[in-house]
């Protein structure tokens, strides 16, 4: 087996361990699944030691295979640097930056900065992975995450890149003539309200109110839950039911009288999107593009 075939086999091996799954890995490779397997299964003959332990729902490191994990990622996370450092020499950026986020940043942020960015630098190139769940981006390899500042991890170094925005109540004129307008946040429990389901705890989200010093959170029923803002729109729009969604996501369509927003004196402020990353990260042109790119204000600060 020469050298080429040896790293191709160790990559493949890498990114089934770290995925987890054959099918990820695959995707990730850019290969069909049974070639991949194929792949692992001759590794594995070479070696004479079983590396994997496949089952029908997960794939697991054996305890060599954990082994060979240890002692090949720190070499091609060496050469993946390695190839950053001479891209760096070029005369525009260039590179592949993975960024975790939520579909709300990602729509009214993110991709509008993209937009003037990328053109400019045909050579960089972005995956924008929408998860509302908290993600460790070091261990699912992530370069940066967006979140809100209160969720961001204190180790992380962190940049703002949007004010502070309101939640908003908001339902159909049908909706409201059919069920009457709600007093209290309390009164929510007896409402059709249009939650947001969260892949973290499996839970829908809880709503959270405040007024006159007091905060309180509201769990909405689970009658009709989503994992996309668009889709709680869509839901309200169409009365189905209440959401509670950002105001610049409901402005337009509360001007129009699509829609009526409701407890607005109890409206909760969110503490704005951040862009965040390990302090010990050493960015590279093209991150650092993309900082400049989002950065509000230019302020960058540890959260805490």
């Amino acid at each position: 087996m020469n050298m080429k075939e040896s790293l191709d086999d160790l990559a493949a091996f890498l990114a089934v361990a770290t995925n987890r799954s054959f099918t990820r890995a695959a995707a990730q490779l850019g290969i069909s699944q049974p070639a991949l397997s194929a792949k692992m299964t001759g590794l594995e003959e070479r070696l004479g030691v079983r590396l994997l332990t496949r089952t029908t729902r997960s794939v697991s490191t054996t305890e060599a295979g954990e082994r060979l994990l240890k002692a090949v990622t720190p070499h091609f996370e060496g050469i993946a640097s390695g190839l950053d450092d001479l891209r760096a020499l070029r005369d525009k950026p260039a590179g592949s930056l993975r960024i975790t986020s939520v579909e709300h940043a990602s729509q009214k942020i993110l991709v509008p900065a993209l937009a003037k960015l990328l053109p400019e630098y045909p050579d960089i190139n972005v995956e924008v992975v929408n998860d509302y769940g908290l993600v460790d981006i070091v261990a699912e390899r992530f370069d940066a995450g967006i979140r809100l500042g209160v969720q961001v991890a204190q180790d992380m170094i962190a940049v703002r890149i949007s004010q502070d925005f309101e939640q908003c109540v908001v339902g159909a004129p049908s909706y409201f003539v059919r069920y009457g307008k709600p007093r209290t946040p309390h009164d929510l429990t007896g409402h059709r309200c249009i939650s947001l389901r969260l892949p973290t705890s499996g839970g829908v989200w809880s709503w959270p109110f405040f007024k006159d010093g007091h905060e309180l959170k509201v769990r909405p029923g689970n009658q009709l839950s989503f994992n996309t803002i668009t889709l709680q729109l869509d839901s309200a729009l169409a009365g189905l039911g209440l959401g509670y969604l950002p105001e610049d996501v409901v402005s337009d369509h509360v001007a129009s009288g699509r829609l009526v927003r409701i407890l607005a004196d109890w409206s909760m402020a969110m503490s704005g999107y951040h862009l965040y990353y390990p302090s010990r990260r050493q960015p590279s042109p093209a991150f650092s593009l993309l900082v400049d790119a989002l950065s509000f204000r230019g302020r960058t600060s540890p959260v805490g």
